[in-house]
């Protein structure tokens, strides 16, 4: 079916926002964390950002959550928001390169598969051999230098990975508020863990930050999160989910070339072919996911038409 050229546009803003937005946001959190405790700026980010969309959508006549919604949405946005998103900025205020980040961020996917395979989602031979070689491009990436000196930003950043991925799998099974309204009550609560964690960990803001410091958390709010949350649920609803989860072999690149190109970042030789292998088992992991998706459309079909087949049959 041809898109209207409306939709087109929408179509190609939010796949602006998710590849250049999102992408700029790891850049951004090393601008914001240069002035900004991690998990302080982390948590202002999620919960103004939550706030605005909710009163936003609630002015719009959105319907208004179940307690149980409320909850299963509370419990995506600590694993996703509070501990995936918060654990990234814990690791830049580390000093873990903002590419090298979003590298790591990268291999999402490949744990998602993984995850996955416990409630029966079989991964196919080619989204193994995706998996497989997105571990050697962490390895590499492991020996290329920025992270030899800082393990635990590394390890930090895996585990906020890992439970992204684990927490996008559990979202599917859970029942959600519906629409944006999932999004906003995931960053009130993630906001609201992030702050808490922060007062724990003695957290203090000992004079108002920067102009760059309070730019950097504005962009995260509008743009890194409303925004850009508004555009990927957009495109989970209006186009191929493998068009909809490119943002994970794009954002690396594009924090790349922000970081060396405004941070003064840089990569060596071996950590240039992590990269690309990185994205290249992404890559794998995305057309073994179309392909497992249109063999079990098929299957469905040929079912239906044998069904259809046998009622005829005794029909007659």
């Amino acid at each position: 079916m041809r898109l209207r050229d409306s939709d087109q546009v929408k179509l190609v803003l939010s796949l602006f926002a998710l590849y250049v937005i999102w992408g700029s946001t790891y850049f951004v959190i090393r601008i914001g964390v240069g002035s900004w405790p991690p998990l302080m700026m982390a948590g202002v980010r999620f919960l103004i950002a939550g706030l605005l969309l909710t009163a936003f959508l609630l002015f719009k006549g959105a319907p208004r959550p179940s307690l149980r919604q409320i909850a299963n949405a509370g419990l995506i946005g600590i694993l996703l928001l509070a501990v995936g998103n918060g654990l990234v900025t814990v690791a830049e205020h580390m000093q873990v390169p903002s590419g090298i980040t979003a590298i790591i961020v990268a291999t999402v996917p490949l744990f998602t598969v993984c995850f996955g395979c416990f409630w029966g989602l079989r991964a196919t031979k080619l989204e193994w051999v995706g998996i497989i070689l997105g571990l050697v491009g962490i390895v590499l990436l492991n020996t290329g230098g920025n992270l030899t000196g800082n393990p635990l930003g590394a390890l930090l950043i895996v585990v906020a990975s890992v439970s992204w991925a684990f927490g996008s799998i559990l979202s599917s099974r859970l029942d959600l508020p519906k629409g944006l309204m999932a999004g906003a009550v995931e960053m009130i609560v993630a906001g609201s863990v992030l702050l808490t964690a922060s007062r724990l960990n003695g957290e203090q803001l000992d004079h108002v930050p920067p102009a760059a410091g309070l730019l950097a958390v504005g962009y995260l709010v509008i743009f890194g999160s409303i925004i850009a949350i508004s555009a990927y649920m957009y495109l989970l609803s209006h186009a191929r989910p493998a068009l909809a989860t490119s943002y994970a072999y794009v954002n690396p690149v594009v924090a790349v070339l922000l970081g060396m190109g405004f941070a003064g970042e840089h990569l060596n030789p071996i950590e240039w072919l992590a990269l690309g292998v990185i994205v290249l088992a992404v890559a794998i992991v995305m057309v073994g996911k179309s392909l497992s998706a249109g063999k079990r459309t098929r299957i469905n079909q040929r079912r239906v038409a044998d069904a259809a087949d046998q009622c005829d049959n005794s029909a007659t």
